[in-house]
């Protein structure tokens, strides 16, 4: 993703907070808060990363839950009902350094956000990050 007009290399504190708020999205939305609270503007870098953490806790939480209702309705089908139990165990079952495979996945994915905040770039998600550059635009 292309920077701002306006971007200048953000601090070490700006890439510490942004790589944390992918770990734990409270901490953005805390950041958020007491920014808001001392009327304080917050930088565009750190800005993007802490709604887009957010944006992604919040999408990753709604199709989760999807998932778990969708398997629920499926699991009152008989035949389907072992296939997808099968499927869920396979998924969830720890393989590789004690986590599933769905877990690794989006450990990795972490890992890759967490090294775009340390090159002090603007991690590039393909739907997600446009949704986040359209609703701060004039704010990047």
């Amino acid at each position: 993703m292309p920077y701002p007009k306006n971007y200048c290399e953000p601090s070490v504190s700006e890439k510490i907070i942004a790589a944390a708020t992918y770990v734990f999205p409270l901490i953005g939305f805390v950041c958020i808060v007491i920014a808001a609270l001392m009327k304080r503007n917050i930088k565009s870098f750190l800005k993007f990363h802490i709604f887009q953490s957010i944006f992604l806790a919040f999408t990753i939480w709604i199709v989760v839950a999807g998932i778990t209702f969708a398997m629920n309705l499926i699991s009152y089908i008989p035949l389907v009902k072992n296939i997808v139990g099968m499927v869920t165990f396979l998924l969830n079952t720890p393989i590789i350094f004690g986590f599933s495979v769905v877990t690794f996945v989006y450990l990795l994915f972490i890992i890759y956000l967490i090294f775009g905040v340390i090159k002090g770039s603007y991690s590039y998600i393909p739907w997600v990050s446009d949704i986040i550059k359209a609703n701060l635009k004039g704010q990047l």
